[in-house]
């Protein structure tokens, strides 16, 4: 008997040299790419995102009003305004008031919505597009037209009071009304956006867990709540961080519909930042909105990417 067949099968010495050798030519590879694509990005990143974050930091300690060299230092002024500021609690308040509606109304209207659309049923690709269409629209474009629906003399609403013989309503004058007017829109506006991830996210569920949780005699609210549910959770994390990011960078659907008035109700921090800083030329001021705009939207990002997110 041969050497080779006493011994077991003969193993190749050049063998692990050459997984060796494509292990290194893997990690060169790697390596190569990252040399080419990383410094644009880097670039990139620096120039626009990291430049800017430092200027607003630097420039919200000086009271600057956008021309020339900032020279009069105040130290923490800025800040110390910006949080014993009434408009500031408001705008507070109101981006508080959207997250809850999305939370409420957008998020479990979507879903439900979600659940009858998942299936592949004829005249579903339809209704898809008709609730998603609003999340197209942009934004300018729905303030624009939400502001002529709510027109208490020629839109919608004033027609409507006109049938029942009331009084015309101007619900964007009304410093009580107008920022539950704007959530109706802002849950019109995103509801699609919301209702898609879900669907994306229903289509993923194996069918068979359905069958098997039927054979066993489970109805459908229990379906849903011990299948559907959990399965669904990623997603459903996933739509609630862009609702509360979303919520605090709102800025876009207010301005042509209110501007953030009347008397500053329906300011949000970016309107805030933009009325109170751009407008006025305090853009040190405006730096300091700014600042505290970006440390909310990065603590909360870190906060729940550790907590919410951190398994997904």
């Amino acid at each position: 008997m041969s050497a080779q067949h006493a011994n077991g099968p003969a193993v190749d010495p050049a063998a692990p040299r050459a997984s060796a050798n494509g292990r290194l030519r893997g990690r060169g590879d790697a390596v190569a790419l990252a040399l080419v694509f990383l410094p644009p990005a880097l670039l990139l990143f620096t120039v626009f995102v990291a430049l800017p974050i430092v200027d607003a930091a630097r420039y919200s300690l000086y009271n600057w009003n956008g021309f020339g060299a900032p020279e009069r230092f105040v130290w923490f002024k800025n800040y110390l305004d910006l949080f014993g500021s009434r408009v500031f609690r408001i705008s507070l308040t109101n981006n508080g008031l959207i997250i809850l509606a999305s939370f409420v109304l957008q998020m479990p209207l979507a879903l439900m919505v979600a659940t009858m659309l998942a299936d592949r049923a004829p005249l579903t690709g339809t209704f898809r597009l008709l609730f998603f269409m609003p999340y197209v629209l942009a934004e300018v474009t729905a303030g624009l037209i939400w502001r002529f629906i709510y027109d208490g003399d020629y839109g919608a609403v004033a027609s409507i009071a006109g049938w029942f013989g009331l009084d015309p309503v101007y619900v964007l004058a009304d410093p009580d009304v107008a920022i539950y007017a704007i959530l109706l829109v802002i849950v019109w506006k995103y509801f699609g956006l919301h209702m898609i991830l879900f669907i994306a996210g229903l289509q993923q569920i194996d069918r068979s867990l359905y069958e098997a949780a039927r054979i066993d005699g489970a109805t459908g609210w229990q379906m849903f709540t011990k299948v559907t549910l959990p399965l669904l959770a990623p997603t459903i994390r996933l739509s609630a961080f862009f609702s509360v990011i979303g919520a605090l960078q709102l800025f876009d659907v207010v301005m042509p519909m209110t501007g953030g008035g009347p008397s500053n109700s329906s300011e949000t921090l970016v309107t805030y930042l933009y009325n109170f800083g751009i407008t006025r030329t305090k853009f040190g001021f405006g730096s300091a909105i700014g600042v505290v705009l970006f440390v909310i939207c990065v603590a909360f990002a870190f906060f729940y990417k550790r907590t919410a997110m951190r398994d997904d």
